[in-house]
């Protein structure tokens, strides 16, 4: 099965970007969204469903904001909205859907990048997921989790680290929690296959970024040790420019 994650920075907009022809192409079994910024009656989903696709769709309750939404070829065991904690939930940060003995979870992180504020509440919002995510395994314990997680984790996930010191998205301490993830037997599984500097999923408008390739990787595909020998290749669609993110995918192998 492809996998495939996008924040696509308002679904309605990337769909007017040629979004829908480029699904068409690449033809994921699953499609993991983020940051759709509609309600579900407005989106026209129609053209989806005629490429296979069944949508689940969790907006946040303020209009034109965040929302999540999974689209799979695939039926899904079980589908669930929301992480139970109500000031994230009405935000629509998080869905999670099972296929088989695999757990897939599709989440937007808050950025930081507002104020003190909100990096309070994105802070919040990673002590939640992580706590959230550890319950899980002790009855899932094969978990993927995907999204845009606004955090570059190392140095080589964003251009010019020693620019970015007290930099949202690059603080010690959102740092310190991917490190936190990875020990608890998560992979980057971009890792597995791609060790080399320069490759990026999000890029500022500002400046000419994304043609000077000045940009961060903070979408992500995690999967739990357990699993990590199905992931069979992972990769970054830095041609799709339906966004200022791109799309980052996995194969992944069912037994």
């Amino acid at each position: 099965m492809k996998f495939v994650s996008y924040n696509v920075n308002g679904i309605r907009a990337a769909m007017t970007k040629g979004l829908l022809t480029w699904i068409e192409t690449e033809n994921p079994d699953v499609i993991c969204i983020q940051e759709t910024k509609a309600q579900p009656e407005q989106i026209e989903d129609n053209y989806f469903k005629m490429m296979g696709y069944d949508c689940y769709w969790y907006s946040a309750q303020k209009k034109g904001y965040s929302g999540v939404a999974i689209l799979t070829k695939n039926t899904p065991d079980q589908v669930l909205f929301g992480m139970g904690v109500e000031r994230f939930d009405a935000e629509g940060r998080l869905i999670r859907m099972d296929f088989g003995e695999v757990t897939l979870v599709c989440s937007y992180f808050p950025s930081g990048s507002s104020g003190e504020e909100r990096q309070a509440f994105k802070m919040e919002y990673l002590d939640a997921f992580f706590e959230y995510v550890q319950t899980l395994r002790a009855t899932r314990p094969n978990v993927i989790i995907t999204g845009d997680f606004n955090i570059c984790h190392k140095p080589i996930d964003i251009n010019h680290p020693e620019r970015q010191n007290g930099v949202s998205g690059f603080l010690p301490e959102e740092r310190a929690w991917f490190d936190k993830v990875q020990e608890s037997g998560f992979v980057d599984t971009f890792r597995m296959f791609h060790p080399e500097p320069n490759a990026y999923s999000w890029w500022s408008y500002r400046a000419g970024s994304r043609g000077k390739n000045l940009g961060w990787r903070i979408d992500y595909f995690w999967v739990t040790d357990t699993i990590s020998s199905r992931v069979k290749d992972a990769n970054i669609h830095p041609d799709a420019f339906h966004s200022d993110h791109c799309p980052v995918s996995i194969e992944y192998v069912f037994e």
